[in-house]
């Protein structure tokens, strides 16, 4: 691996499972599933009623109440987040070192909560009523500019935006920041936050959700053959990356070296995935060629999973093309079965729980996986969490577009 030496010093996270690092992975330890009835609006006429909502989170613990007013809820998601991904890091950003901490979010559709508010009110009370903090509250690089405002990271600062595997590409492109020796530490992952109208009308239009309405902590059921769609939900997953030396230098805690990154298009269809899985495999491929690793040295993957027919099969058939054999050798999990799909923050999300398995030797199981797809018959792990020391963990990402992207993730060693 050619470049300078990355490791995750940091974690965070807020999600339909809790609201901090520690509940949030304790529950999802525990299979409990963070899916329910609809809280935030009547969704009665919809045909979907169920979702992954971010619960009892106060966001005055964060941000003061004139931020609050002025921000989209990912917007506060985010800023939230990263105070808790510094606190765990035990990282301060000051003068001296704020010009070499940057932040890269992923983000799939940003303020779609208020993008509905301020357009219910053009067209109700006119364009005079439409709020200066409109576009501002708006826009998807308003998160990470909100961070840098709150913890006065002066480095690079954008966001992705590549549907379902923003997460993963800001983390990736984050580790290269840092490979290349451009920055010292960079603060990735991602935030969503479309539990609105618009955002359960439109992915009901597509058939894309679950309408098991009556029984919403088992409708996400990854690679289950009575699987009927994805359940939308919503949160942050954050991690501080930074350059070995950095880490070192300040006695920071290191929780995994991160050591490749593949990312790849299907080149095939606005939404479906390529069936024979071409691009999730080049994807993951290229990720292990970075790190110099053999596919049978990869002992647990992070699936995408989205509990959708075909993304469950594609899936499937990359590890199968990219392991062999040794694919039914290795466990694999699916978060978004207790989690939801957070969409641009699922990568996110997912990268700090593969993390997580890392540091404390446990693979988290597959939550309703009770009749497995007969074209999905890998070790899902659907028996409750696995004890087991992991070296090498895969994190897969993809989204609409038939854009793919990958994650790995080393034990760390001096």
């Amino acid at each position: 691996m050619i470049g300078r030496r990355v490791v995750v010093t940091g974690l965070s996270a807020l999600t339909p499972l809790g609201n901090d690092l520690e509940s949030s992975w304790s529950a999802l330890i525990n299979g409990e599933s963070g899916i329910a009835p609809i809280t935030r609006f009547d969704c009665s006429d919809y045909q979907t009623q169920i979702a992954g909502e971010v619960r009892d989170f106060d966001p005055l613990q964060y941000i003061s109440r004139k931020d609050k007013q002025r921000m989209d809820r990912f917007n506060i998601y985010a800023v939230a987040c990263s105070q808790m991904l510094l606190e765990n890091a035990g990282l301060e950003i000051s003068e001296e070192n704020g010009n070499q901490t940057g932040i890269l979010l992923g983000c799939g559709l940003g303020g779609l909560e208020t993008l509905e508010e301020f357009h219910t009110r053009l067209l109700n009370r006119g364009p005079r009523k439409v709020s200066p903090f409109y576009i501002p509250k708006l826009i998807s690089n308003i998160a990470p500019g909100q961070i840098a405002i709150y913890t006065r990271a002066k480095g690079p600062n954008l966001v992705t935006t590549s549907a379902c595997a923003s997460g993963v590409h800001s983390i990736g492109y984050a580790f290269s920041d840092l490979k290349l020796g451009r920055v010292e530490s960079m603060i990735c992952g991602g935030v969503e936050s479309t539990i609105t109208p618009m955002g359960v009308s439109g992915f009901n239009a597509m058939q894309a959700l679950s309408t098991r309405n009556e029984d919403p902590e088992n409708a996400s059921r990854p690679f289950d053959k009575d699987r009927d769609g994805f359940v939308l939900s919503e949160g942050c997953g954050l991690l501080l990356l930074e350059t070995l030396d950095s880490a070192q230098a300040r006695g920071a805690p290191i929780y995994a070296e991160v050591c490749g990154f593949g990312a790849s298009a299907d080149a095939y269809h606005i939404t479906a995935p390529d069936e024979s899985g071409e691009g999730m495999g080049q994807a993951m491929n290229m990720a292990m060629k970075e790190a110099e690793v053999d596919p049978q040295d990869v002992d647990h993957i992070n699936a995408h999973g989205t509990s959708t027919y075909f993304n469950d099969i594609s899936e499937t058939r990359a590890i199968k093309n990219v392991f062999g054999e040794h694919a039914y050798n290795i466990p694999i999990t699916a978060n978004k079965s207790m989690i939801g799909h957070m969409l641009g923050a699922a990568g996110g999300a997912e990268s700090v729980f593969s993390v997580m398995s890392l540091s404390r030797d446990k693979i988290p199981g597959t939550i309703n996986l009770e009749n497995p797809d007969t074209e999905c018959d890998l070790d899902f792990v659907s028996e409750g969490s696995r004890d087991r020391q992991i070296n090498y963990v895969l994190c897969n990402s993809f989204g609409f577009g038939g854009t793919n992207a990958c994650i790995l993730f080393k034990r760390f060693q001096e």
